[in-house]
């Protein structure tokens, strides 16, 4: 497996952020272990970093990028389900099942496949009973670490 290219790298506490794109769309995000920013190489990649360095100054940040549509049609309607969950706030992998007429679990795969995660912030989806859950198809490890300072950051965590 090749590994991918960024068109830029942003440095946040304790991880990185990759920023994959074309000149008109940001066709993924990544959480990265730390390591060395790298300069956009790209117009839309520089307001991309731009846009995620604002986030982590201020977590009330509005995201306003170019997301190229992917994802099953399931997929998207989970993805819009988190992006309508509140600054703030997080639901579980229940809630938004219920919502949505689909099992938790589903949810929980929808949520490890999203290819702009903090534009699409699902680290507000947690277990019950005031757990994490899993993150970006993760169980632990840094990851995990990752979302709890998301969590922290945004004044959400559970529990």
């Amino acid at each position: 497996m090749t590994k991918p290219h960024y068109q830029a790298i942003v440095a946040a506490p304790g991880f990185t952020l990759g920023v994959q794109c074309d000149a008109d769309e940001i066709t993924g995000i990544d959480f990265l272990e730390p390591q060395a920013e790298q300069p956009p190489e790209t117009p839309l990649a520089a307001e991309a970093a731009r846009q995620l360095r604002a986030y982590l100054a201020d977590p009330a940040f509005a995201f306003g990028l170019p997301l190229r549509p992917s994802g099953t049609s399931f997929q998207r309607r989970v993805w819009a389900a988190i992006a309508a969950i509140p600054l703030g706030a997080t639901e579980t992998y229940g809630q938004v099942a219920k919502r949505l007429n689909n099992a938790p679990r589903a949810v929980g795969q929808a949520c490890g496949a999203n290819p702009f995660p903090l534009v699409v912030p699902c680290h507000r989806v947690v277990a019950t009973g005031g757990g994490l859950g899993g993150f970006s198809r993760q169980g632990g490890g840094f990851l995990l670490d990752v979302k709890r300072w998301l969590l922290s950051h945004e004044n959400s965590l559970p529990g």
